[in-house]
């Protein structure tokens, strides 16, 4: 049952360690850890991803900075309260992970596959250079009741396609992470540099019939 779950929520990363391990939190004496992780794109831009990672999994206290891995796991959201508000907290939560020394050639190095459900109705718009845009609030279903919040942006004729979906529309999207800076205003005069995560669709299905 539980495999089954998983298989509704499967990403591969792989690409060059950004950061030290920082502290999360823990569960019942196990601790998490973040660890950043630049993933190349095939404009020869670049992703900065998020991993979540057990410290059963790897020495959290090595420094990897500046070798690669390979990640398998899942798109994982919590909500973070500050400032009065919840703020979606987007990470991979690593359930396996390799180092290595050198890059990781001929590795798909961004892959995401979700299976879940519309809870929000689709926002369709064009921007100003008249390109088709459609966001999609994604509910991925975890074991023991919970589920996982994903952001995903979908494009062109696929946006068009997500404009009609309904809530509670059973979904499932293939694509890639992408990482994206925003300035969050704090007051009249002050802005905070921010990143938000999301999945950048290429393709989708919708399960059910309207």
């Amino acid at each position: 049952m539980t495999d089954k779950v998983f298989d509704n929520n499967q990403v591969s990363i792989a690409g060059e360690v950004m950061s030290d391990f920082e502290f999360s939190h823990d569960v019942f004496g196990e601790g998490f850890y973040v660890l950043d992780v630049q993933v190349s794109r095939l404009s020869n831009s670049y992703d900065i991803i998020p991993i979540m990672i057990s410290e059963r999994l790897i020495d959290v206290k090595a420094d990897f900075k500046g070798k690669y891995v390979e990640v398998n796991g899942q798109f994982r959201s919590y909500n973070r309260h500050e400032d009065n508000k919840n703020r979606l907290v987007l990470s991979v939560f690593a359930r396996e992970i390799k180092i290595s020394e050198e890059d990781t050639e001929g590795i798909r190095p961004n892959f995401i596959f979700l299976d879940g459900f519309v809870c929000k109705q689709p926002i369709y718009r064009k921007t100003p250079l008249g390109r088709e845009i459609a966001d999609i609030l994604l509910a991925v279903n975890r074991p023991y009741g919970k589920s996982d919040y994903i952001p995903c942006i979908c494009w062109g004729r696929n946006a068009r396609f997500a404009e009609n979906f309904t809530v509670g529309g059973h979904i499932q999207v293939w694509g890639r992470i992408q990482s994206r800076e925003y300035q969050k205003k704090l007051n009249e005069s002050d802005f905070e540099k921010r990143i938000a995560y999301e999945v950048s669709v290429s393709k989708l299905e919708y399960l059910d019939e309207y």
